[in-house]
C-alpha cells in the first residue's frame, strides 16, 4: 500500500536552527508549528519558517529519508536548502496558494 509523505525542513531565520521532519499532510503540519502547537523542539526555538521539503510516495521511505537527513553533517542540509531556495523564503504562503487554486476550497 503506497501512501504520500512530505520530508520537510523549518528553521526560525536564514541559516538559523533547522528542524526535519515527516508528514503525510504538509499544510496541516507546518501550520500546527506556526501556531505553536507542536511541543518541544519546534515551539521551544519558534522554528516556523518552511525553506524545503520533497515528496516521497511511500511513508517507509520518507522516514528513511528523514533519519538519513537528520545524519547530515550541517553544512550539506543548508547547501541542500540553498539549492532550492537561495534566499530562504518561506514557502508555506506560496503552497497555501497553489492549494487554493488547486483545489477551489476557501480556507
Amino acid at each position: 500500500m503506497s501512501r504520500d509523505c512530505y520530508i520537510y525542513i523549518l528553521t526560525n531565520r536564514l541559516r538559523g536552527t533547522l528542524y526535519i521532519g515527516v508528514t503525510n499532510n504538509l499544510l496541516r503540519r507546518v501550520w500546527e508549528h506556526r501556531l505553536g502547537k507542536v511541543p518541544g523542539f519546534t515551539r521551544k526555538y519558534r522554528l516556523r519558517r518552511l525553506v524545503y521539503f520533497e515528496h516521497c510516495t511511500e511513508f517507509a521511505i520518507g522516514i528513511e529519508r528523514e533519519k538519513r537527513l537528520k545524519r547530515w553533517r550541517r553544512q550539506w542540509k543548508l547547501n541542500l536548502i540553498e539549492a532550492r531556495n537561495p534566499d530562504w523564503k518561506d514557502l508555506y504562503p506560496g503552497l497555501i496558494q497553489s492549494e487554493r487554486h488547486d483545489t477551489d476550497v476557501p480556507y
